[in-house]
């Protein structure tokens, strides 16, 4: 390699450096949580458990009562949540809650996509992870 091929590569790689600052400077992720609001999770929301993408719908109601700081209280699929948290740090609202039957835990977790809740529920009991939806009622 002799010092011209140095030299245009060293040039390369700063115009490439130079490129990648700028488009750095105008890119921003706004995780600020200004509309991520909590008090939008109040209220009677259908949930949509359908166990495939194929599959009929079926409907089950989440309710959340009451939210006080980073707690929430409320019922899913008729029973009571505990450990009700939301999270709204980056830039969405996000929550996490455990129900229990006879088979044991389930922890779910949701983030809010405009007006629809994208959750999951991990059964530890029965063994399964299962998609949901859920839009106010």
């Amino acid at each position: 390699m002799n010092l011209r091929h140095v030299y245009c590569a060293s040039r390369t790689s700063l115009i490439l450096i130079s490129i990648l600052s700028f488009l750095s400077g105008c890119i921003s992720i706004d995780f600020s949580s200004d509309t991520a609001a909590p008090e939008q999770i109040l209220g009677t929301w259908k949930v949509d458990l359908r166990p495939t993408p194929d599959a009929k719908p079926y409907f089950q109601e989440f309710v959340v009562t009451s939210i006080e700081g980073s707690s929430f209280i409320g019922t899913f699929y008729g029973t009571p949540v505990s450990e009700g948290r939301i999270n709204t740090d980056w830039g969405k609202v996000r929550i996490a809650f455990v129900t229990t039957d006879g088979s044991g835990a389930y922890n779910h977790s949701a983030v809010l996509e405009g007006d629809t809740l994208e959750g999951l529920s991990n059964s530890t009991g029965r063994d399964f992870l299962s998609y949901w939806s859920a839009e106010k009622d």
